[in-house]
């Protein structure tokens, strides 16, 4: 029953952690401007008064506001609302036009025919010519926000970041995450395909959970110089917390059918989480077995790399 207990707790505390973002965004600037000051205060106080560069560099940062408004802005005003007035305003508009200039001259099932084919080629020219390079643009200036907003938290609550010891284990480490990580999304999927109902949606919901709070925390494990087989264990390990704090945005993504809508609702709200990830304290000590449901896709993905690229430095342990 403590075990019960302890497992439950630690799956409300992560749902709580992770939900910190929403407050924390509209205060984290302002507790950043006033860090600052102080600061610098105690530089002069000290007599060594910060430099013209210093203090510019520091002016030119983005704020963490103004880099979720933007997110906001590029995957909700842009690309989400260019998807629903195509799909919910423009192709009705036009087939009701089409129904309108066929049915003067009797002409109905002339205009269902033209129809079916219209359709489709009308929503392939806008995926091809509108969805796929904004989604790719996006998904490159995504990135750039996300690592700011991640790297403007950890400044403020950890200091400077203590990254890996070399570049080519950084970028080895950068590689081999982002296979496993791909594999592992593919692993959710497939786990939700078992013949067996309830089990498979509750296992591939699991595993999107664990994989959200791994997205979330990992600007912030990266920063502390933590490579992905200790990433990969520490959140295996406490199971129960990363379930907790991965669960709201999976369920919120889950929702929209269309996997564009669910992934521009994913860019949307991510922010939040990165922010939820730097600030938060995981509970640990609870559950008695670790659940190791990244092992299989490390292993595949060790094979991978070690084909094509190379040995990995360092495996998981």
């Amino acid at each position: 029953m403590d075990q019960i207990k302890g497992v439950t707790g630690a799956v409300f505390r992560g749902v709580v952690d992770s939900l910190r973002g929403c407050f924390l965004i509209f205060t984290l600037d302002r507790h950043i401007q006033q860090q600052r000051e102080r600061m610098q205060e105690n530089q002069l106080k000290s007599g060594r008064p910060p430099s013209s560069s210093h203090k510019k560099k520091q002016n030119g940062e983005p704020r963490i506001l103004q880099r979720t408004l933007q997110c906001c802005a590029l995957n909700g005003g842009v690309f989400l609302l260019s998807i629903f007035a195509f799909y919910g305003a423009l192709l009705p508009l036009i087939q009701t036009l089409l129904l309108i200039g066929f049915s003067f001259g009797g002409q109905l099932q002339s205009a269902a025919w033209v129809w079916s084919w219209t359709a489709p080629v009308l929503s392939a020219t806008f995926s091809a010519l509108w969805i796929l390079p904004l989604f790719v643009l996006s998904k490159f200036v995504n990135s750039l926000w996300f690592q700011d907003i991640a790297d403007a938290a950890y400044k403020y609550s950890r200091g400077r970041p203590q990254l890996l010891p070399s570049n080519t284990k950084l970028i080895a480490d950068m590689l081999f995450s982002m296979v496993t990580q791909a594999l592992f999304l593919v692993q959710a999927m497939l786990v939700g395909l078992l013949p067996i109902a309830v089990f498979n949606s509750m296992l591939s919901m699991l595993h999107l959970c664990l994989l959200y709070s791994l997205y979330s925390f990992e600007y912030r494990w990266f920063n502390e110089g933590w490579e992905l087989p200790k990433r990969l264990t520490y959140i295996e390990n406490h199971w129960p917390y990363f379930m907790g704090f991965g669960m709201p945005l999976a369920i919120l993504t889950s929702l929209p059918s269309s996997a564009l809508v669910s992934g521009c609702v994913f860019s949307i709200l991510f922010p939040l989480f990165i922010i939820s990830g730097n600030e938060a304290h995981p509970v640990t000590g609870v559950g008695n077995f670790s659940l190791r449901l990244f092992s299989p896709v490390v292993a595949l993905a060790d094979t991978i790399y070690h084909k094509t690229i190379g040995r990995r430095p360092s495996k998981i342990q």
